[in-house]
């Protein structure tokens, strides 16, 4: 079947005028590429691409492309040069399911299928369990759940979540200085995330700061049986066991977009940080995802791309400070470091989760947002 758009590459590896400056294709580029199963477009653009987060960019000043995701195992990219750029896809019979994505979903719809960022007060608010049947100390499934302040209609289903962790500002705003806490090179850093919970004082937190939000992870769904204060539900599944205190949300059917498109913001947000990992303590590579400082009301959205730099060391300089005493110099800040990039895929209001699409070194608490180029 031949595709209207000349394929693909129209949208990913074409360079047009007006983006030439900008998409160049790398000088080691091979005349054809063979796509492969397993392949992305991000990892194929950052083949032949100088800057690969510029392709989205690229496809749409091609209208002819309707889909840049159509590309699939078995294509042949053509990247030979005659007259200038010229690259285009070798059209075949294909089934739509086998197209290659833009990045590797698989890595995270389970992740987003399991996280959420709400805000500390809308979670202290949100119904929670109250007991379980036969008085279990624990809910487990195909038993019912009891929970208050449902207020719902038999037959709806809910997620089951539990807060983890709380992502502040430890001084206030996001140009606020502070005490060193999330990165040991920068002693401007001023975010932290904290263990969530529930005391006494009803704080939510440990310390004093702005809230960015509170994250909360799904650990499993529930079906409403009957109604009242406390209602009944049927608990379906789980991933462990559930508590008392749990909290229930209505279950997100759209956790994650169909497809994303790496690009370019149009903005900087003001002093976008990493601030945490999922599955990791000190640091992360690439296809592992971070938490960011930055969300909606920032104007972020999925898909912006950005790159990631290390804050420069604090160091002494000795000789400018004629010190016979090596490391009690006048001090100076060495240059930040680029790192890799992140893409973000799933946006709350002050906070995104990002994928690490690539890297050069480990991303760290802390690390610096910068505009692509």
């Amino acid at each position: 079947m031949i595709r209207k758009s000349i394929g693909l590459l129209a949208g990913m590896l074409v360079t047009v005028a007006v983006y030439a400056a900008g998409a160049q294709l790398r000088a080691d580029h091979p005349d054809t590429y063979t796509v492969k199963k397993g392949d992305t477009l991000w990892a194929i653009s950052a083949r032949f691409l100088s800057k690969p987060w510029l392709w989205p960019e690229i496809w749409q000043a091609n209208p002819q492309v309707q889909n840049p995701h159509l590309i699939y195992p078995g294509d042949v990219l053509n990247l030979a040069f005659a007259n200038g750029p010229r690259l285009g896809l070798q059209p075949r019979v294909r089934a739509e399911g086998d197209a290659i994505p833009a990045i590797p979903l698989g890595q995270l719809q389970t992740f987003l299928k399991d996280l959420r960022v709400l805000g500390t007060n809308d979670v202290k608010s949100l119904p929670y369990v109250v007991g379980f049947e036969e008085a279990d100390l624990r809910g487990t499934v195909g038993r019912n759940v009891y929970a208050r302040n449902l207020q719902a209609q038999p037959g709806q289903h809910y997620a089951i979540v539990r807060p983890t962790q709380t992502f502040r500002n430890f001084n206030g705003g996001k140009n606020g200085g502070g005490d060193l806490v999330a990165h040991p090179l920068d002693s401007n850093v001023s975010l932290v995330r904290t263990p969530w919970y529930e005391d006494t004082r009803n704080d939510g937190h440990y310390g004093k700061g702005e809230d960015l939000g509170t994250e909360v992870t799904v650990i499993g769904t529930a079906e409403v049986l009957r109604t009242g204060d406390p209602s009944t539900l049927l608990l379906l599944d789980s991933t462990m066991e559930i508590n008392k205190g749990d909290r229930l949300i209505p279950v997100d059917d759209k956790a994650y977009d169909a497809y994303y498109y790496p690009h370019a913001p149009k903005s900087l947000p003001a002093n976008p940080r990493v601030i945490a990992f999922t599955d990791a303590y000190d640091a992360v590579g690439p296809h592992q995802v971070v938490a960011l400082n930055i969300g909606a009301q920032d104007g972020v959205d999925n898909g912006q791309t950005y790159s990631i730099y290390q804050p420069g060391e604090s160091i002494p300089d000795d000789v400018a400070s004629n010190s016979w005493n090596r490391g009690t110099g006048k001090s100076v800040t060495l240059p930040q470091e680029f790192v890799g990039h992140v893409m973000v895929f799933r946006t709350f209001d002050r906070v995104s989760y990002g994928l690490i699409m690539d890297g050069l070194r480990p991303v760290h608490k802390g690390d610096r947002l910068e505009l692509p180029e």
